[in-house]
Formats: C-alpha cells, sequence, structure tokens
C-alpha cells in the first residue's frame, strides 16, 4: 500500500472515511451455546461468591486490584458497588446447563469517539477456566463490540507477569503490541502492562475461527475439544 502523506510531504494515516461515534455497550444479556452473559444483578453474588470460593489459595484474586473475599457479606457488598457500573460494565458468565453464575468480565475504558472498547476485570471460577464456556464467553464480548456496535480497536491489557493472562490473550487472537512499564501501582506493588488488541479488520478471520471451534463436532462426548483454537486460524 502506498503511504499516504499531506501537502507537507509528511506521513499521515489511512483516511476514515464517514466515521461517526460508537453507541455504548446496551446493557442487555448476550447467548451461546454454552453460556450466557447477564448483566450483573444481586442474586448473582451467592452463586459467585460459592463458585470463587473453589479457588482455595484464592490464586484468582493476585492480579486483581481487590479481593480475595473470606465472606460472602463481604463480597456481596464489594459486588453490588462495583459490578453494576456503567465503566466497567461488568458481565456475570451463566452456565448454559445448570444456570448457576461461575464468572465475570467487564467492558472498560469505552470510548465511543474514536471505536475503542477494553475488556477486563476478567475473573472465572476454577469452573469456568480452561471450558468452552470461557471461551464462549469472550467471543459473545468480542461480536457485540465489532459486529454489533461497529467499534474499531478491542484491548487486553494485564500485569506483564501474569503469564496465565498473557496465554490467555495470544490464544484468543489478540496481538500483543509493547508493555508500558511501571504504569500501575496496586495492592502496593508496581504493575508494568502489557498490551494486547484485536482491530476490527482481523475480526472476520477470528470470528470464523471461534464459529468452527465452538461447534459441537469438535467436542467428544466428554466435552474435550478436538482441534485447538488456534488451529483454526491457521
Amino acid at each position: 500500500m502506498t503511504q499516504r502523506v499531506n501537502g507537507f510531504g509528511q506521513a499521515i494515516g489511512p483516511d476514515v472515511a464517514n466515521w461517526t461515534a460508537r453507541p455504548r455497550p446496551p446493557r442487555m444479556a448476550m447467548s451461546g451455546r454454552t453460556c450466557r452473559l447477564e448483566p450483573y444483578e444481586s442474586r448473582h453474588a451467592a452463586d459467585l461468591f460459592e463458585a470463587y470460593s473453589k479457588d482455595r489459595e484464592g490464586r484468582n484474586w493476585t492480579y486483581l486490584g481487590y479481593g480475595p473475599f473470606e465472606e460472602e457479606k463481604a463480597f456481596a457488598a464489594f459486588a453490588a458497588a462495583t459490578y453494576p457500573g456503567d465503566d466497567p460494565m461488568f458481565h456475570v458468565v451463566v452456565d448454559a446447563q445448570s444456570g448457576r453464575a461461575l464468572g465475570v468480565a467487564s467492558y472498560l475504558r469505552i470510548d465511543p469517539g474514536n471505536g475503542v472498547i477494553e475488556v477486563g476485570h476478567i475473573n472465572f471460577s476454577p469452573a469456568l477456566q480452561a471450558t468452552a464456556m470461557a471461551s464462549e464467553a469472550m467471543f459473545l464480548m468480542m461480536g457485540r463490540v465489532f459486529d454489533e456496535l461497529g467499534y474499531r480497536r478491542y484491548e487486553w491489557k494485564c500485569d506483564a507477569l501474569n503469564a496465565p493472562s498473557r496465554r490467555a490473550a495470544e490464544r484468543l487472537g489478540f496481538v500483543y503490541e509493547g508493555t508500558f512499564r511501571q504504569a500501575v501501582i496496586y495492592k502496593g506493588r508496581n504493575r508494568d502492562t502489557a498490551w494486547f488488541s484485536i482491530t476490527d479488520s482481523e475480526w472476520p478471520a477470528l470470528k470464523a475461527a471461534f464459529e468452527a471451534w465452538l461447534d459441537p463436532s469438535n467436542f467428544d462426548a466428554d466435552g474435550r475439544q478436538k482441534r485447538a483454537l488456534a488451529s483454526f486460524r491457521g
């Protein structure tokens, strides 16, 4: 592609024709084959606390700016104060089969003017981790961002030392962009922040890969995948 230049001969970026600000995400449920994402309600608190309690050592909370919570009352108070907001906008991942809430994820740093949105505050309980539900939940959130709302960029950021989060981002198709050093202080310690993203031009191929991976034919009778998600991306 030929580099665009302005009247001064300076390089400039591609034209974004007829761009208008995108809508903010609606507070509406998203449904898939294995799970449903619902806006947080107080009725979810007991299920979430029970699911998180299976993480006996509290490992899930290491890279979050809050928690763990030893008592359901404390967790419910935190959830009531945090999860109903507009940014971050939390969604609860509910098992389609059991109807139980097993984790949360949110949209945050929502920027309608530039068409940029981030996914974060992901806290998947042990029962949700490394399942088709977990991947489908992320796929549903991506689909809303790109297909329903028309955003241009979807971000994933994490503590640069959070190896599981980095692996998850790459498995889901996010592209590593770099690390912002000394970006955040949380829980009394420094955080270098690793940045990942998906752009709207990358989404169609990723969407096709997710749809092929999520097809029931890709799973055996015990729910184990036959082919890895990355293999569908070529």
